[in-house]
Parts: C-alpha cells; sequence; structure tokens
C-alpha cells in the first residue's frame, strides 16, 4: 500500500481514538437518560469531560484533515457512494464539532456548570435561559441520535469496503496492506 494510498499515521491515531471516545460517549449518554440518581450523576461525570476532550480532538483532526486529504476513493466507486461517503464524513465533523458544543451551551443555559476534574470548571457560553436550555436539550438528544445512526452507517460502509468490495478503504484507515487484484476472487 502506498503513502497515497493509506491516512497519515496521526490521522489514523485520532480516528481510532475519537471512535472509542464517541462510541462510549454514545452508550454513557443512553445510560445516563435511563440511569437512577446514583449512577447518572457518575455517568455525568464522565460524559462532561470526555465531551470536551471529543471536541477538542475533532478540530485538531479537522485541521489536520484539512492540510493531509484523505486518499482518493476507487475510481470504479459509483458516484452517488463517493458523494455519501463524502457528505457522511462532513456530518461526522459538524456532529463531533456541534453536539459538545450544544451540550456546554445546554448546560450552560440551565446554569449547571461544565466541570472537567481538578476543579477545572469551564465558562457558560450562553446566558441562563429555561427555555432556551430545553431547546438545547432537545437538540442534544435528537442530534446525539442521528450521530449514532451516521456512526453506524460509517462502520458499514467500512465493513462493507473491507468484507464485500474489498477495494482499500477499510485499509487505507487500519493501516493494513491492500488486496492484490489476484488476491480478489
Amino acid at each position: 500500500m502506498s503513502r497515497a494510498d493509506t491516512f497519515h499515521w496521526f490521522a489514523r491515531l485520532l480516528h481510532w481514538l475519537m471512535a472509542a471516545m464517541i462510541l462510549s460517549m454514545l452508550f454513557i449518554g443512553a445510560g445516563m437518560v435511563t440511569s437512577v440518581e446514583s449512577k447518572y450523576l457518575w455517568l455525568v461525570s464522565i460524559h462532561k469531560p470526555l465531551g470536551i476532550a471529543v471536541f477538542v480532538l475533532a478540530l485538531i483532526r479537522l485541521g489536520f484533515r484539512l492540510t493531509h486529504p484523505a486518499p482518493p476513493l476507487p475510481a470504479d466507486m459509483p458516484l452517488w457512494q463517493k458523494l455519501a461517503a463524502h457528505a457522511s464524513h462532513w456530518l461526522l465533523y459538524a456532529l463531533m464539532i456541534g453536539l459538545p458544543l450544544i451540550g456546554w451551551a445546554m448546560l450552560s443555559a440551565g446554569n449547571y456548570p461544565v466541570t472537567l476534574g481538578g476543579g477545572l470548571r469551564l465558562p457558560p457560553i450562553v446566558p441562563a435561559d429555561a427555555l432556551l436550555f430545553a431547546w438545547l436539550r432537545e437538540a442534544h438528544r435528537y442530534l446525539a441520535w442521528l450521530f449514532f445512526l451516521t456512526f453506524l452507517a460509517h462502520m458499514g460502509a467500512a465493513l462493507m469496503h473491507g468484507l464485500i468490495r474489498r477495494d482499500g478503504v477499510l485499509q487505507s484507515m487500519t493501516g493494513g496492506r491492500r488486496p492484490e487484484r489476484s488476491d480478489i476472487a
């Protein structure tokens, strides 16, 4: 696999680190809305700093992506699939940045502190407002579901490329060997 056929090692590191963090966030968030008091507070204490970490890493990742383009998609891939791939990647970036910001704004509007541990507290980014809090809470919930569905579609597409098409797209993010045409039978 040539350098042009694979993502930069730093992009791969960020991708897999953030994939684990985001999957954890989605399950922690789902657990928060179904938990009783003691587990709820424990999950929130993990959710807030993890969300801010995802936000910061997403900004780093976006900056890196803009200066280090992705490898080209296979030439024989249908145009609609290429468009869907690009759209879903940009949607994932928007959600990785937008969801933590909406969560931070929601907590600010509810007059709740955003604590990151060790006494570190982020400043509010919107004024306290009960109506804004309610609106942002719903937005956060529905966008989290969109994120989960987009995440599943992304995983499904990766598996399709790796197991069915065997076209090297999955290997470009794992750093594995791109299959030769003779390997694909």
